[in-house]
């Protein structure tokens, strides 16, 4: 058993990849799946599109790695985190489509939830505001609003599980009802002090605590896929949310190191330790990983939009066909104007939490064409994260020493995006040889667990930069450019 098999299921595709005994990505294979928008600001999957995307991942990966099953040591499950499903106990057929991480349709019950007093007893105990984002009040939502669900719930017919939580309960064919930690604290229902699912919270939501599943650490026995998937009974001994995932692929063992990934969103990840920072600045308190019952915190700065933004220009703008398209474009662009985009389709997320406004760009002419909004659209996700960058550590203080953020996801393959990060923090950005970090944070959990991989030390003894990007913007400019996102995006909030 020389092998670890990845799951990373994603919100816009699933992809496997399988890697050896030295953590080397051998094969991988991905797929895109459809996303459904029933309405402004709603964002839905089909379960069935998950589950068949990761089982035909998992399978072209295997093959394409002339691996069997049976050589595998084990499976590692990193996912979307938020995103929320609801199936029947008996038959597995889900009650609703999977309601993703980006839908803001209980924006009203969280709104009523906050002027009732409840957020700060919220954030207290789960490190979380009462946003949309989160799965408690998407899983709330459902009881209320999908026939029959409620009668089902309160008879036990029902089980509530986020991405991981399900797809371990189709590969152990129904066996296994668990999540892990990570997963867990995403909920708006996990009190990540006390380590439990907390009963006060949930009946605030008027969730029943039977929905819910049991909860992991991240290295642990989840159970096993059965044969049928695979072609032979294989352990899951790994599980970590998405970021949670690239942040120990990056190794940010340390508290005080950062990593920032870039996806379908951004998000940054700042270690504290065994220290709960509870934040001035609307940041988020998480768990960045749990080991043997200890959980370590992470400040969190979630940005809703950030290569979803080149998506919106192949797509809706139709400006470019590939997304490699839009540095070649942006380095085009003419440097006398200045546009600001402010991403907001479906709100702003840290450190704003504003669910109702929506996107617009400043600085328009009539010399502005898609030179000038792909550079816009590029520079947004650094505008996003120097926001993040700013507020964390103003929250978690001044450690002094050099800032340096490491970097992952899609988007950190564009040089031009890396350095203009840079120019806007006035920071160096790391980039890792292994980009795949999310991939490569569920492999070593469940290869750690399995025996096969080093333990934490000798894992971060393995993580490598493959290119510093140093700051070379005049402060004067950085600090101009950044004065016009702060204006820009204050004409776009919604109050």
């Amino acid at each position: 058993m020389t092998h670890i098999l990845a799951i990373d299921q994603g919100t816009t595709s699933s992809r496997a990849i399988v890697f050896d005994a030295q953590m080397r990505p051998v094969a991988s294979a991905q797929e895109e799946f459809k996303q459904h928008f029933p309405a402004s600001g709603w964002v839905e999957h089909e379960a069935e599109d998950i589950w068949g995307t990761v089982i035909s991942t998992a399978r072209a990966a295997l093959e394409k790695a002339g691996v069997a099953a049976a050589d595998l040591a084990g499976i590692g499950i990193t996912n979307q985190r938020e995103t929320t499903l609801l199936w029947d106990r008996e038959t597995g057929d889900p009650v609703h489509r999977a309601i993703v991480w980006q839908d803001r349709r209980t924006s009203g019950l969280c709104a009523a939830l906050r002027e009732a007093g409840h957020e700060a007893m919220v954030q207290e105990r789960t490190g979380l505001l009462l946003d949309p984002y989160f799965s408690g009040t998407k899983l709330a939502w459902m009881l209320e609003n999908v026939d029959g669900a409620r009668e089902k719930a309160e008879a036990g017919k029902l089980m509530f599980g986020t991405v991981d939580c399900y797809l371990i309960w189709r590969l152990t064919g129904g066996a296994s009802h668990v999540t892990d930690a990570t997963n867990a604290a995403r909920t708006l229902l996990y009190n990540i002090r006390e380590g439990q699912w907390d009963a006060e919270i949930c009946g605030l939501l008027n969730i029943p605590l039977g929905l819910l599943p049991e909860v992991k650490d991240c290295a642990a026995h989840f159970g096993d896929a059965i044969a049928d998937h695979l072609g032979a009974e294989v352990p899951i001994l790994g599980v970590a949310g998405d970021q949670q995932a690239a942040t120990i692929g990056q190794a940010c063992f340390q508290p005080g190191m950062m990593k920032s990934t870039y996806g379908t969103g951004c998000f940054a990840l700042l270690n504290t330790g065994d220290t709960l920072v509870e934040s001035r600045n609307r940041m988020l308190g998480t768990i960045a990983y749990q080991f043997d019952g200890t959980p370590t915190y992470a400040l969190e700065g979630s940005i809703f939009i950030a290569g979803a933004v080149v998506q919106w220009l192949r797509d809706g703008l139709k400006i470019i066909k590939s997304a490699a398209e839009s540095q070649a474009l942006a380095e085009a662009a003419d440097a006398e104007q200045e546009l600001y985009l402010v991403p907001a389709f479906t709100g702003l997320g840290a450190p704003y939490w504003d669910a109702e406004c929506r996107g617009a760009v400043f600085g328009l002419t009539r010399g502005s064409g898609p030179e000038e909004f792909a550079r816009a659209a590029l520079e947004s996700v650094g505008f996003q994260t120097r926001d993040l960058y700013e507020a964390m550590h103003d929250d978690w203080g001044d450690a002094g020493g050099e800032s340096i953020l490491r970097v992952d996801g899609g988007m950190s393959a564009s040089d031009w995006t890396m350095q203009f990060l840079a120019d806007i923090l006035g920071a160096k950005v790391h980039r890792p040889q292994v980009l795949e970090t999310t991939a490569l944070g569920a492999a070593w959990l469940a290869g750690m667990q399995a025996g096969l991989y080093p333990d934490r030390d000798g894992f971060a003894e393995t993580w490598a930069r493959e290119r510093e990007f140093e700051p070379v913007m005049a402060e004067a400019t950085r600090e101009a450019r950044y004065a016009g996102w702060k204006d820009a995006v204050a004409r776009t909030l919604s109050r």
